[in-house]
Protein backbone atom coordinates (compact mmCIF):
# COMPACT_ATOMS: atom_id res chain seq x y z
CA UNK A 1 0.00 0.00 0.00
CA UNK A 2 2.40 2.56 0.55
CA UNK A 3 4.48 1.81 -2.45
CA UNK A 4 1.56 2.01 -4.51
CA UNK A 5 0.97 5.33 -2.80
CA UNK A 6 4.54 6.42 -2.76
CA UNK A 7 4.46 5.92 -7.08
CA UNK A 8 1.32 8.36 -6.98
CA UNK A 9 2.98 10.65 -5.02
CA UNK A 10 5.72 10.27 -8.04
CA UNK A 11 3.36 10.86 -10.65
CA UNK A 12 1.32 13.15 -9.66
CA UNK A 13 4.60 15.29 -8.86
CA UNK A 14 6.02 14.91 -11.83
CA UNK A 15 2.83 15.79 -13.63
CA UNK A 16 2.52 19.05 -12.04
CA UNK A 17 6.29 19.62 -12.91
CA UNK A 18 5.44 19.02 -16.80
CA UNK A 19 2.47 20.82 -16.74
CA UNK A 20 4.29 24.13 -15.26
CA UNK A 21 6.73 23.92 -17.47
CA UNK A 22 4.71 23.26 -20.63
CA UNK A 23 3.04 26.15 -19.35
CA UNK A 24 5.95 28.09 -18.50
CA UNK A 25 7.46 27.68 -22.43
CA UNK A 26 3.61 28.63 -23.74
CA UNK A 27 4.16 31.93 -22.01
CA UNK A 28 7.45 32.47 -23.04
CA UNK A 29 6.15 31.95 -26.92
CA UNK A 30 3.28 33.99 -26.35
CA UNK A 31 5.12 37.02 -25.55
CA UNK A 32 5.67 39.59 -27.96
CA UNK A 33 8.84 41.23 -28.41
CA UNK A 34 8.34 44.43 -26.21
CA UNK A 35 6.80 41.77 -23.24
CA UNK A 36 10.21 39.89 -23.67
CA UNK A 37 12.23 43.29 -23.96
CA UNK A 38 11.08 44.17 -20.63
CA UNK A 39 11.52 41.31 -19.00
CA UNK A 40 15.47 40.97 -19.96
CA UNK A 41 15.77 44.70 -19.33
CA UNK A 42 17.41 44.70 -22.35
CA UNK A 43 16.91 46.19 -26.34
CA UNK A 44 19.45 44.70 -29.08
CA UNK A 45 19.72 47.14 -32.06
CA UNK A 46 21.59 46.77 -34.92
CA UNK A 47 23.84 49.26 -36.33
CA UNK A 48 26.30 50.19 -39.51
CA UNK A 49 28.80 51.38 -36.67
CA UNK A 50 31.54 52.88 -38.76
CA UNK A 51 28.83 55.53 -39.67
CA UNK A 52 29.90 59.01 -37.76
CA UNK A 53 28.73 60.97 -36.68
CA UNK A 54 25.46 58.54 -35.61
CA UNK A 55 27.45 55.33 -34.61
CA UNK A 56 31.30 54.78 -34.54
CA UNK A 57 34.24 53.49 -32.56
CA UNK A 58 36.44 55.84 -31.44
CA UNK A 59 40.19 55.35 -30.34
CA UNK A 60 39.48 53.65 -27.50
CA UNK A 61 37.06 51.28 -30.12
CA UNK A 62 34.22 52.89 -27.70
CA UNK A 63 30.65 53.23 -29.96
CA UNK A 64 29.93 57.30 -29.87
CA UNK A 65 27.74 59.40 -31.97
CA UNK A 66 24.24 60.64 -31.75
CA UNK A 67 22.68 57.44 -32.16
CA UNK A 68 24.74 55.84 -29.28
CA UNK A 69 23.66 59.02 -27.02
CA UNK A 70 19.82 59.09 -28.66
CA UNK A 71 19.83 54.94 -27.90
CA UNK A 72 20.67 55.39 -24.29
CA UNK A 73 18.49 58.32 -23.57
CA UNK A 74 15.39 56.34 -25.13
CA UNK A 75 16.54 53.47 -22.72
CA UNK A 76 16.54 55.11 -20.13
CA UNK A 77 13.19 56.53 -20.85
CA UNK A 78 12.06 52.77 -21.57
CA UNK A 79 13.64 51.44 -18.24
CA UNK A 80 15.77 48.97 -20.41
CA UNK A 81 19.60 48.65 -20.69
CA UNK A 82 20.34 49.21 -25.29
CA UNK A 83 22.70 46.43 -26.64
CA UNK A 84 24.12 47.49 -29.51
CA UNK A 85 25.19 44.77 -32.10
CA UNK A 86 26.76 45.42 -35.77
CA UNK A 87 25.37 44.45 -39.02
CA UNK A 88 26.06 44.88 -42.44
CA UNK A 89 24.69 47.69 -43.87
CA UNK A 90 23.30 46.23 -47.02
CA UNK A 91 21.96 43.16 -45.18
CA UNK A 92 20.15 44.94 -42.05
CA UNK A 93 16.56 45.34 -42.88
CA UNK A 94 16.81 40.84 -43.58
CA UNK A 95 18.54 40.67 -40.43
CA UNK A 96 15.80 42.25 -38.32
CA UNK A 97 13.24 40.27 -39.80
CA UNK A 98 15.05 37.52 -39.04
CA UNK A 99 15.36 38.41 -35.55
CA UNK A 100 19.02 38.94 -35.07
CA UNK A 101 18.39 42.02 -33.57
CA UNK A 102 15.15 44.16 -32.11
CA UNK A 103 15.26 47.05 -33.79
CA UNK A 104 17.34 49.77 -36.08
CA UNK A 105 19.05 52.60 -34.51
CA UNK A 106 21.41 53.90 -37.39
CA UNK A 107 20.62 57.22 -38.79
CA UNK A 108 17.79 54.77 -41.46
CA UNK A 109 16.16 57.28 -44.30
CA UNK A 110 12.22 56.56 -43.93
CA UNK A 111 11.69 55.61 -47.44
CA UNK A 112 8.12 53.62 -49.04
CA UNK A 113 10.74 50.88 -50.50
CA UNK A 114 11.45 50.17 -46.32
CA UNK A 115 7.93 50.82 -45.48
CA UNK A 116 6.56 47.79 -47.23
CA UNK A 117 9.11 45.52 -45.44
CA UNK A 118 9.28 47.14 -41.64
CA UNK A 119 7.75 50.04 -39.79
CA UNK A 120 9.58 53.26 -38.39
CA UNK A 121 8.94 54.46 -35.00
CA UNK A 122 10.01 58.27 -35.13
CA UNK A 123 10.66 59.72 -37.48
CA UNK A 124 13.69 61.67 -35.17
CA UNK A 125 15.79 63.88 -37.15
CA UNK A 126 15.43 65.40 -40.26
CA UNK A 127 17.96 64.69 -43.34
CA UNK A 128 19.41 65.52 -46.84
CA UNK A 129 21.50 63.83 -49.48
CA UNK A 130 24.49 66.11 -50.07
CA UNK A 131 27.44 65.99 -52.28
CA UNK A 132 31.24 65.82 -51.05
CA UNK A 133 34.53 65.97 -52.82
CA UNK A 134 38.21 67.05 -52.54
CA UNK A 135 39.00 70.44 -50.40
CA UNK A 136 41.11 71.89 -53.78
CA UNK A 137 39.04 70.33 -55.94
CA UNK A 138 37.99 73.53 -57.97
CA UNK A 139 36.85 71.78 -61.66
CA UNK A 140 33.35 70.26 -59.61
CA UNK A 141 31.16 73.05 -58.55
CA UNK A 142 27.44 70.91 -58.70
CA UNK A 143 26.63 67.45 -59.32
CA UNK A 144 26.37 68.36 -63.30
CA UNK A 145 30.47 68.76 -63.19
CA UNK A 146 30.52 64.61 -62.45
CA UNK A 147 29.43 64.17 -66.16
CA UNK A 148 32.02 61.08 -66.78
CA UNK A 149 33.38 60.90 -63.36
CA UNK A 150 33.30 57.96 -59.92
CA UNK A 151 31.12 58.65 -57.82
CA UNK A 152 30.71 56.60 -54.57
CA UNK A 153 28.36 55.98 -52.29
CA UNK A 154 27.39 53.25 -49.77
CA UNK A 155 25.49 49.93 -51.20
CA UNK A 156 21.73 49.84 -49.89
CA UNK A 157 21.62 53.07 -48.96
CA UNK A 158 19.48 56.28 -50.44
CA UNK A 159 22.45 58.10 -51.40
CA UNK A 160 22.87 54.70 -53.64
CA UNK A 161 19.70 55.56 -55.20
CA UNK A 162 20.09 59.58 -55.31
CA UNK A 163 23.72 58.17 -57.21
CA UNK A 164 21.75 56.31 -59.27
CA UNK A 165 19.12 58.78 -60.52
CA UNK A 166 21.92 61.65 -60.88
CA UNK A 167 23.16 59.34 -63.51
CA UNK A 168 20.67 58.75 -65.60
CA UNK A 169 20.62 62.87 -65.84
CA UNK A 170 24.69 62.92 -65.91
CA UNK A 171 26.23 60.50 -66.96
CA UNK A 172 28.50 59.18 -64.54
CA UNK A 173 31.33 57.00 -65.66
CA UNK A 174 31.01 55.06 -62.40
CA UNK A 175 29.33 54.52 -59.44
CA UNK A 176 31.08 52.70 -57.05
CA UNK A 177 29.19 51.23 -53.96
CA UNK A 178 31.15 50.37 -50.38
CA UNK A 179 30.19 48.55 -47.19
CA UNK A 180 30.58 51.60 -45.16
CA UNK A 181 31.59 55.48 -45.30
CA UNK A 182 34.65 54.86 -44.36
CA UNK A 183 35.98 53.42 -47.34
CA UNK A 184 34.51 55.59 -49.38
CA UNK A 185 36.21 58.37 -47.79
CA UNK A 186 39.59 57.09 -48.06
CA UNK A 187 39.37 56.17 -51.79
CA UNK A 188 38.19 60.34 -52.37
CA UNK A 189 41.52 61.22 -50.30
CA UNK A 190 43.61 59.13 -52.44
CA UNK A 191 41.76 60.50 -55.70
CA UNK A 192 39.97 56.87 -56.66
CA UNK A 193 36.60 59.02 -56.13
CA UNK A 194 35.71 62.10 -57.57
CA UNK A 195 33.34 62.71 -55.30
CA UNK A 196 30.54 61.15 -52.38
CA UNK A 197 26.98 60.72 -52.27
CA UNK A 198 25.55 61.23 -48.67
CA UNK A 199 23.88 61.98 -45.73
CA UNK A 200 24.48 65.83 -45.27
CA UNK A 201 25.48 65.23 -41.75
CA UNK A 202 27.82 62.54 -41.86
CA UNK A 203 29.93 64.43 -44.86
CA UNK A 204 30.17 67.47 -42.14
CA UNK A 205 31.62 64.60 -39.74
CA UNK A 206 34.21 63.50 -42.34
CA UNK A 207 34.98 67.89 -43.08
CA UNK A 208 35.05 68.30 -39.12
CA UNK A 209 37.42 65.09 -37.95
CA UNK A 210 39.59 65.02 -41.48
CA UNK A 211 39.90 69.40 -41.46
CA UNK A 212 41.06 70.26 -45.11
CA UNK A 213 40.53 67.56 -46.87
CA UNK A 214 36.68 67.91 -48.09
CA UNK A 215 34.11 70.09 -48.35
CA UNK A 216 30.09 70.64 -49.59
CA UNK A 217 29.40 71.55 -53.52
CA UNK A 218 26.45 73.05 -51.74
CA UNK A 219 23.80 71.26 -53.39
CA UNK A 220 21.33 69.52 -51.23
CA UNK A 221 18.88 66.14 -52.67
CA UNK A 222 16.44 63.77 -51.24
CA UNK A 223 15.04 65.88 -48.56
CA UNK A 224 14.74 62.97 -45.36
CA UNK A 225 13.70 61.76 -42.03
CA UNK A 226 15.56 59.08 -39.89
CA UNK A 227 13.76 56.85 -38.16
CA UNK A 228 13.97 53.28 -35.71
CA UNK A 229 13.11 50.37 -37.69
CA UNK A 230 10.78 47.78 -35.90
CA UNK A 231 9.48 44.35 -37.85
CA UNK A 232 5.74 44.99 -38.10
CA UNK A 233 4.27 42.14 -36.50
CA UNK A 234 6.20 44.44 -32.99
CA UNK A 235 3.38 46.94 -31.98
CA UNK A 236 3.49 47.08 -29.12
CA UNK A 237 7.34 47.69 -28.89
CA UNK A 238 6.96 50.44 -31.90
CA UNK A 239 4.16 52.28 -29.63
CA UNK A 240 6.27 52.71 -26.92
CA UNK A 241 9.69 53.78 -28.20
CA UNK A 242 7.45 56.31 -30.90
CA UNK A 243 5.61 57.70 -27.72
CA UNK A 244 9.54 58.11 -25.89
CA UNK A 245 11.17 59.64 -29.05
CA UNK A 246 8.07 62.18 -29.48
CA UNK A 247 8.85 63.03 -25.51
CA UNK A 248 12.52 63.41 -26.44
CA UNK A 249 11.63 65.96 -29.14
CA UNK A 250 9.02 67.85 -27.33
CA UNK A 251 11.61 68.25 -24.45
CA UNK A 252 13.88 69.42 -26.47
CA UNK A 253 16.58 66.34 -25.64
CA UNK A 254 16.55 65.36 -29.03
CA UNK A 255 17.54 68.71 -30.29
CA UNK A 256 20.27 69.33 -27.58
CA UNK A 257 21.57 65.75 -29.04
CA UNK A 258 21.60 66.65 -32.49
CA UNK A 259 23.75 70.60 -31.58
CA UNK A 260 25.98 68.58 -30.00
CA UNK A 261 26.83 65.78 -32.88
CA UNK A 262 25.18 66.84 -36.43
CA UNK A 263 25.86 70.95 -35.42
CA UNK A 264 22.47 72.29 -35.21
CA UNK A 265 18.83 71.47 -33.84
CA UNK A 266 17.44 69.65 -37.16
CA UNK A 267 14.21 68.83 -34.92
CA UNK A 268 12.26 72.20 -34.62
CA UNK A 269 10.20 71.08 -37.61
CA UNK A 270 9.18 67.32 -36.14
CA UNK A 271 8.42 69.23 -32.89
CA UNK A 272 6.06 71.54 -34.44
CA UNK A 273 3.99 68.89 -36.04
CA UNK A 274 4.16 66.88 -32.94
CA UNK A 275 2.96 70.06 -31.16
CA UNK A 276 -0.21 70.74 -33.52
CA UNK A 277 -1.25 67.44 -33.68
CA UNK A 278 -1.67 67.37 -30.00
CA UNK A 279 -3.40 70.54 -30.19
CA UNK A 280 -5.99 69.23 -32.83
Amino acid sequence: MKKKLLLTIILVTALALTLTACGGEKKAAEQTTWERVQAEGKLVAGLDDNYPPMGYRNENNELVGFDIEMGAELGKRLGIEIEWQPSAWDGIVASLKAKKFDVIISGMTITEERLQEVDFAGPYIYAAQALAIKADNEDVKAAADLAGKVVGTQNGSTGLKVAEELNTEIGFSEIKGYSDYALAFQDLKIGRLDAIISDNYVIAGYIENMPGEFKFTGELFSEETNGIAVRKEDKDLYEAINGALEEMIVDGTMGQLAEKWLGGDVTLQLKEQILAERNK
